[in-house]
């Protein structure tokens, strides 16, 4: 890519979180700690999930792919990010900065829907527990994780092109710890009104339609439940549903107050603490979410383990 001055763009400076070298040392520690978690968190879940016959259903087929997401999103981001804070020279080069950010924007539109195909799951074997096996057979599971697979790799080729569509002129500083899109825009001095409009219709279509799945499956869910005469009954449904709606609103919460309004310096700096929320601690939660309160894993591994 060439700028105006027909200079030609082959790394990009990460300003990170912080300039204050004491501070870098003591986020390198932090940030490692969390990444090893996330790491062996999501690891153990996809090989426990693959490796056990006990947990050969849907809802297990689909956390395993959620596990396996949440290992590529954070592996995407944290290791550069780690060398960034021990090195002076905190670079990324274009073709890693145009890979970094049509990954992020995969994957986060992949968990998206992989969250609806959770609830449509979760739907299914509450409101439909006697055709439950019919109605998500093998087949349907597939199709159900490959549309989002698609949907993000297409959305995120797309919105990564139109990025580095864009000429970059003076300043080459991403002020972020990755090559996220709202800084990436800021530094352009081409018309970005394509991109903008672009990364506002994405971001909105994917956050309402994936949203409105989630939530119409918890409508009828709720309403089934509430027709049970059983008090056993509707805790053991809602307890099914608990783990994936805490993931479901720690995941789109942050996400909504990053991509939902216009860049700006502010919305920049303010996006760097909420990226940390999304990008280190939502990976790394969602195992332990899944896994404390379930006894079904617990036992598996506990067998595993033996």
């Amino acid at each position: 890519m060439f700028s105006p001055n027909h200079t030609m763009v082959t790394e990009f400076i990460l300003l990170g979180l912080t300039d204050d070298p004491a501070l870098q040392k003591a986020l390198f520690g932090v940030f490692l700690v969390i990444y090893l978690i996330t790491l062996v968190g999501n690891l153990s879940m996809v090989v426990l999930i693959r490796a056990n016959p006990h947990l050969q259903t849907p809802m297990y087929f689909f956390l395993s792919h959620l596990s396996f997401v949440d290992l590529c999103y954070s592996s995407n981001i944290t290791p550069n990010m780690l060398h960034n804070l021990l090195s002076d020279q905190k670079t990324i080069s274009y073709a890693g900065c145009f890979t970094q950010c049509l990954l992020f924007i995969a994957l986060v539109i992949t968990e998206f829907y992989l969250l609806a195909s959770m609830a449509l799951d979760r739907y299914v074997a509450i409101c439909s527990p006697l055709h439950y096996s019919t109605r998500m057979s093998k087949d349907v599971c597939i199709f159900l994780v490959t549309v989002p697979y698609t949907c993000g790799f297409l959305n995120g080729l797309s919105q990564a092109l139109l990025t580095f569509h864009l000429s970059f002129c003076d300043s080459l500083e991403i002020n972020h710890f990755y090559c996220a899109d709202p800084p990436l825009i800021m530094l352009a001095c081409s018309d970005t009104y394509v991109k903008k409009m672009a990364m506002f219709v994405v971001a909105g279509f994917t956050l309402s339609s994936s949203l409105f799945i989630i939530l119409l499956s918890y409508i009828f869910i709720i309403a089934s439940v509430l027709r049970m005469h059983s008090a056993k009954g509707r805790y053991k449904a809602f307890s099914t549903c608990g783990s994936h709606l805490t993931t479901v609103t720690l995941f789109y919460g942050t996400l909504f107050c990053m991509y939902l309004r216009p860049p700006s310096k502010n919305s920049v700096e303010e996006s760097k603490i909420i990226a940390v929320f999304y990008t280190f601690l939502s990976p790394m939660l969602n195992p332990l979410i899944y896994s404390v309160r379930n006894k079904h894993v617990i036992h598996a591994m506990r067998h595993m383990i033996k």
